[in-house]
């Protein structure tokens, strides 16, 4: 899968990163460092990983703002508690929290949470892209890093 990703350049690495960013657990990081392995333009893909995953972030936003929550237990897979946790948790942060939905496993969590809250689209997408942007930009460096030392 990965190999495939990565011979699909930057599509593929925006197709990883949505995946990585929206319910479905994935290591888009992998795809990112294969294709800066094999010469790709480092702000391209720097462009296709933070949109990616942003868009997938706000997707997560989306069903959070449906404010079903039947629909996360059943397709997202969040216990009810775990999502009552959250909700205490961000409360009263506001939706600068979004910068942290890049961290992994409960990043997800974080971003449905706050489209469940009713967060500040504009302050929650601006957050998270630049939460996103700053994850990606951080491992473009650390694999340029890796790969010039070897």
């Amino acid at each position: 899968m990965m190999d495939f990703l990565i011979d699909w350049g930057y599509w593929g690495l925006f197709l990883a990163t949505f995946l990585a960013g929206s319910i479905l657990p994935f290591s888009s990081e992998l795809v990112l460092s294969g294709l800066l392995a094999v010469g790709a333009d480092p702000n391209w893909c720097l462009i296709a990983a933070t949109g990616g995953n942003f868009l997938g972030g706000m997707s997560c936003f989306g069903i959070g703002y449906l404010g079903k929550t039947e629909w996360m237990v059943r397709y997202l897979k969040i216990r009810p508690e775990r999502i009552d946790r959250m909700k205490t948790f961000l409360q009263g942060k506001g939706a600068l929290m979004a910068f942290f939905s890049f961290v992994p496993l409960v990043g997800d969590i974080i971003a449905v949470s706050l489209g469940f809250m009713r967060a500040n689209i504009a302050l929650t997408a601006f957050a998270m892209f630049v939460g996103k942007g700053l994850r990606y930009y951080l491992w473009l460096h650390l694999t340029y890093g890796f790969l010039h030392w070897i």
